[in-house]
């Protein structure tokens, strides 16, 4: 019997959809795959949390471009309908303005007329002109360039001339600002850098694609929470002969002639592997993880140099009542935005005022919490770590403030009703997730900081290493980490080029 040849070893370092996705495609190309995780479930930012009866999904809420998912299940051969339960979110969600102004962003765009009616007639037309360049830019930044590596400068130079066509040399503000004057429409149509770590005052106008990809795919929730998605994912990995180790803290990258030879576990474990494939942050890999050689371009000082996106200060609780007033998705915005963004990313200080996301997924599935009851988050975006609060002092406090302005505005007497609550600071993404300054979405995707300009997923400074997820191209968000993997398809050598001796 002749037996066949063995195949080669790619171990993935976190378990993030980054790492997950990485780990689906590279089972369908004939590698051997071991997923190491450091916590004790996968999911790394979409961590599920399960408390007194409720489920807090730790991070992503949204999914969009739910296609790039439905893809790693077809390329085993399946289809993720009978794995992953997903449903249209319509309204997308509601944004709350300070003066109790309501506007509910939607897939259909004559709803989406009559709300810029309503508030802002003057801006119809400019709200045409939005939503032809975010098509327009969306056609070229995702549809063509987020699953293409940019780890060759002469890709970047290609795109030279639809970024000046596209402007994307402004910042997502400046763009919208040129299509409304309203500061209401100017909020409604340039904050979703936000949900990607950037600051739309200074993260380049090619996100102004989001506005297309929601209306394009749009907006998504997974039954039994994102965590569910996480799980599918895992046991699609292991159906197909991966392997996934929790508790299995990565504290070296080892390397052999230039070449990534394996990891060595926290515990002292050595794995072997041809290729590494980490879903780390990127400094968290070159900073930490190949700290001990002599790296080129991702050196210290340059990492030190790199701007990181803001921190993000959520809490998690539980009601003995349901809140059936409280949409899905609701924007609980505060009264300054232009200031309060300056504060949290040029000046890094702890405002007085906030603007709120808050998550209730029990409007769409009760499944998440006991009868009768409802299960929330709500994140405020604060400063990095960078800025120097400390939020072993400030945490409490501002809990309080949150809860306040919750009862203020859409919960009134929230505070009788708490059954269940934990909290999650920039420390925690710090020290639970390895993240640079307790970034909750790794570098800033400012222009600069973008496409060849991020850490490339092929390194340059270790052959047969290779990075997904937020910190690389082509950036945050569920659909850009998911897309990073698909980058690997182009990069990563065929497993049959790999000279594995025989036993």
């Amino acid at each position: 019997m002749i037996s066949s040849p063995p195949r080669p070893h790619a171990v993935v370092i976190g378990s993030g959809f980054g790492g997950l996705a990485a780990a689906v495609r590279l089972l369908a190309r004939g590698f051997r795959v071991t997923v190491l995780e450091k916590l004790d479930a996968p999911g790394g930012r979409a961590y599920t949390f399960h408390q007194d009866g409720f489920t807090f999904d730790a991070g992503p809420t949204i999914i969009t471009a739910p296609y790039l998912l439905e893809e790693l299940w077809s390329l085993h051969g399946e289809r993720m309908q009978g794995a992953v339960d997903l449903r249209p979110i319509d309204p997308f969600y509601v944004i709350r303005f300070d003066d109790g102004t309501e506007f509910r962003a939607s897939a259909d765009v004559t709803k989406m007329r009559a709300e810029v009616a309503r508030i802002a007639p003057e801006d119809l037309e400019g709200f045409e002109r939005h939503l032809a360049a975010s098509e327009a830019i969306y056609k070229v930044a995702f549809a063509e360039l987020a699953d293409q590596p940019f780890h060759r400068f002469t890709t970047m130079l290609k795109t030279i001339p639809d970024m000046i066509r596209l402007q994307g040399y402004r910042s997502v503000f400046a763009k919208v600002s040129s299509n409304f004057k309203n500061p209401k429409m100017r909020l409604v149509f340039s904050f979703h850098p936000l949900l990607i770590g950037g600051n739309p005052l200074s993260t380049t106008a090619f996100y102004c694609l989001i506005a297309h990809l929601e209306k394009l795919h749009g907006v998504h929730y997974a039954m039994g929470g994102t965590g569910a998605i996480v799980r599918a994912l895992a046991e699609l990995i292991t159906r197909h002969g991966g392997a996934l180790r929790m508790k299995s803290e990565v504290a070296e990258i080892l390397t052999r002639d230039g070449k990534a030879a394996g990891v060595r576990l926290a515990s002292g474990e050595v794995i072997p592997a041809e290729i590494v494939v980490s879903n780390a942050d990127p400094a968290w890999t070159y900073g930490k993880l190949l700290g001990t050689i002599r790296r080129r371009r991702w050196t210290d000082a340059k990492l030190n140099r790199a701007a990181f996106s803001m921190g993000l200060f959520v809490w998690y609780f539980g009601t003995d009542r349901r809140f059936d007033d409280v949409y899905h998705h609701t924007m609980v915005m505060g009264p300054r935005y232009e200031g309060l963004l300056r504060d949290i990313f040029v000046h890094k200080t702890l405002a007085e005022d906030f603007s709120l996301y808050l998550h209730r997924p029990t409007a769409s599935d009760p499944s998440l919490a006991p009868a009768g009851c409802d299960s929330f988050y709500v994140l405020s975006p604060v400063p990095n770590l960078g800025g120097g609060v400390d939020w072993t002092r400030e945490a409490e406090p501002y809990r309080d403030r949150v809860l306040r302005r919750l009862e203020e505005t859409v919960m009134p007497g929230l505070g009788r009703h708490i059954i269940s609550q934990r909290i999650m600071t920039p420390l925690d993404f710090r020290d639970r997730l390895n993240s640079r300054d307790g970034a909750a979405f790794a570098m800033e995707p400012k222009l600069f900081q973008s496409a060849w300009f991020r850490p490339h997923n092929v390194s340059e400074e270790v052959e047969n290493l290779f990075l997904v997820g937020a910190g690389t191209h082509p950036g945050a968000g569920v659909p850009g980490v998911i897309a990073s993997a698909r980058v690997l398809d182009q990069v990563v050598p065929e497993a049959a080029s790999f000279q594995i001796p025989r036993i």
